[in-house]
C-alpha cells in the first residue's frame, strides 16, 4: 500500500481552514482504516482521526472533534481531512496513515509505531 498525499498544508493564520488529501494506491481501500496523526514540535505523534475504509464510520481525537472532518471517496481511493477553527496548537507535521487491524478506538489507544503505512507528512502552521 503507498500513499501519495496532495498538497494542502501550509501556513494559515488562527481561525483559518485547510484541506489535507491522500490518494492511496496499491491495495483494496476497503480492507484498511485510514487516517491521519500529527506530531507537534518535540512531542509525540498523535492520533487524530480516522475511517473505516469499509463502511466510512469516521473517529476524532477530543482535541480535534468538531473542528475537523475526515472523509473518504473510494471510487478515488482518496481521503480527506478538512480543518476547520485552526489553532497555534494545531501546528505540526500531518502523516496519512492506514492499518488493516486498527479500527475505531484502537486507532488512538495503540502506539503511533505500530501503524503499518504511512504517507509522507505534510507541514501545517498556525500563526499570525
Amino acid at each position: 500500500l503507498r500513499f501519495s498525499c496532495r498538497a494542502g498544508g501550509g501556513l494559515v493564520q488562527p481561525g483559518g481552514s485547510l484541506r489535507l488529501s491522500c490518494v492511496l494506491s496499491g491495495g483494496t481501500f476497503e480492507d484498511y482504516t485510514i487516517g491521519w496523526f500529527r506530531q507537534a514540535p518535540e512531542k509525540e505523534r498523535e492520533a487524530i482521526s480516522c475511517i473505516g475504509g469499509s463502511d466510512g464510520t469516521t473517529y476524532y481525537s477530543t482535541s480535534v472533534k468538531g473542528r475537523f472532518a475526515i472523509s473518504s471517496d473510494t471510487a478515488k481511493n482518496m481521503v480527506y481531512l478538512q480543518m476547520h477553527s485552526l489553532q497555534p496548537e494545531d501546528t505540526g507535521i500531518y502523516y496519512c496513515a492506514a492499518d488493516p487491524a486498527r479500527y475505531g478506538s484502537t486507532w488512538f489507544s495503540l502506539s503511533w509505531r505500530g501503524v503499518d503505512y504511512w504517507g509522507k507528512g505534510t507541514q501545517v502552521t498556525v500563526s499570525s
